[in-house]
Formats: structure tokens, sequence, C-alpha cells
């Protein structure tokens, strides 16, 4: 496979990631409404915002029609595979007595602080977005 560098940012308009991708975005669109796992937001100006995730699934996407020359039901099929090969299996624990057990978490300082700082980035980008 290729090399593929994904920008680091939070958000991709279609433009973008058809020129990443190597597609048009009728293209992209189409996936859509193939591939479940391709959900790119909307703005307020209804344009589609795109993940990381969204790139790197569309990615795959293209190397398995262009690359590996799978139809669409053979892509959705491997990628179905591979999710299904990918995802933990839940597993529940039952204590003696059959009640149940309650997890808890407590956030630390450093952890909080990251979190906010983290909003407080994709909250900026947005705007960047929405604005530009």
């Amino acid at each position: 496979m290729e090399e593929f560098n994904i920008p680091d940012k939070l958000y991709f308009r279609i433009g973008e990631v058809a020129k990443l991708i190597g597609v048009e975005p009728y293209v992209l669109r189409y996936w859509e409404t193939e591939f479940p796992d391709i959900a790119p937001t909307k703005s307020r100006s209804k344009q589609r915002l795109y993940k990381r995730q969204d790139v790197e699934m569309i990615y795959k996407i293209r190397e398995l029609l262009y690359k590996q020359n799978y139809t669409i039901k053979g892509a959705k099929r491997k990628i179905k595979e591979k999710v299904a090969v990918h995802t933990p299996q839940k597993i529940e624990h039952k204590k003696a007595s059959d009640k149940p057990v309650q997890l808890e978490f407590e956030a630390s300082k450093e952890t909080t602080k990251y979190s906010t700082n983290v909003v407080k980035d994709v909250v900026d980008e947005m705007d960047t977005y929405l604005k530009g």
C-alpha cells in the first residue's frame, strides 16, 4: 500500500478530501450512500465536514476499489470482515451475588485540564471553518 499522510487537522471539507484521496467530490457523496462508516457532519452552511477517521475509511475504500479492483459489494464485505475482526467481544462479569458491579472513575486535574483544552481546540477549529 502506498504512503498516505493526512494533515493534522480535526475536520476536512469535501474538496480537501477529494484532493487528498484523488477522486471527485461527487464520488465521495456516492460512497457516503454505499458505506455507512463514512459519516461526515454538516456545518451550519450545510457543508460536509469529514473527521480524520472518515478520511482514513475513504482511503481504504479507494484502495479496495481502485488498487485491488474490488466491486462496491466486495469492498463492503471486506470492510465488514475487518471491523468484525477488530471489534472486541462484550464480556460480562458477574459476582457470586449476581448484583451489578459499579465502576467509578475519578478524573485527575491533569485529565480534566487536557480534556478542556481539547474541547477548546475543537470549538476554535469549528469557528474557523464556519467563518472561513
